[in-house]
């Protein structure tokens, strides 16, 4: 699995006119390639009446998946540009359909390829970017009597907790980043005196918003 990366929060939406055209851009987050197809479809049914539905994605394991569509536009003037913007703000699992309304004015191979680009920059910071970090939950078992410290202790440290449990003794469910887990393992420890049972049991992301010069502000 990836440690972290960079991705869109999620669905986003934004509207330009240039020269009398209307570039709409639409944004969302896609895990596979079957996604972002489905995505550019559904958008091209609802903007059947548009003059170009264009659109680029990148998604799959380390990225493999890169495709572009000009979608009648002058080869290389949309798709690419779409992509361009996607790749440079470094982002993962991310599809952009640009969908343009002619005005009657042409703008000309560079025209269109600041337009697509600008369309695609406003359209990425609609949807608001993330960075998505690996982390590995630790099940931390240990008396009730240590909970107040062990609780204590990881809020002042900033360490999530996703869980607990009650039996016949209390397991705390804490995120440590994927290739730091000793050095929450090791706090837990000391915390408790070694009276603590610890184990790995899985992991997941944990989202964190940032901002990309270009896109946020």
């Amino acid at each position: 699995m990836v440690t972290n990366y960079h991705t869109v929060r999620g669905y986003g939406q934004a509207e330009l006119e240039i020269n009398k055209s209307r570039f709409i851009a639409y944004v969302d987050r896609v895990e596979t390639e079957e996604a972002a197809l489905a995505f550019i479809e559904k958008i091209r049914k609802n903007h059947w009446d548009a003059t170009h539905n264009c659109a680029a994605y990148i998604t799959g394991e380390h990225d493999r998946l890169q495709k572009a569509d000009d979608d009648g536009e002058p080869s290389g003037t949309a798709g690419r540009p779409i992509l361009e913007v996607i790749k440079k703000s470094a982002l993962s699992t991310t599809v952009v359909v640009i969908t343009r309304y002619f005005g009657g004015i042409k703008l000309g191979a560079g025209g269109l390829v600041r337009a697509y680009g600008k369309s695609t920059t406003a359209g990425l910071a609609a949807a608001g970017i993330v960075e998505r970090q690996l982390h590995t939950r630790i099940a931390a078992c240990f008396d009730y009597t240590l909970l107040g410290t062990v609780e204590n202790n990881l809020r002042n440290q900033q360490v999530q907790i996703v869980d607990k449990l009650f039996t016949d003794q209390v397991t705390v469910i804490a995120l440590a980043p994927t290739g730091q887990e000793n050095i929450l393992e090791t706090k837990l420890t000391d915390w408790t005196s070694g009276r603590v049972s610890l184990t790995q049991t899985g992991h997941e992301y944990v989202e964190t918003s940032v901002r990309l010069p270009g896109l946020n502000g």
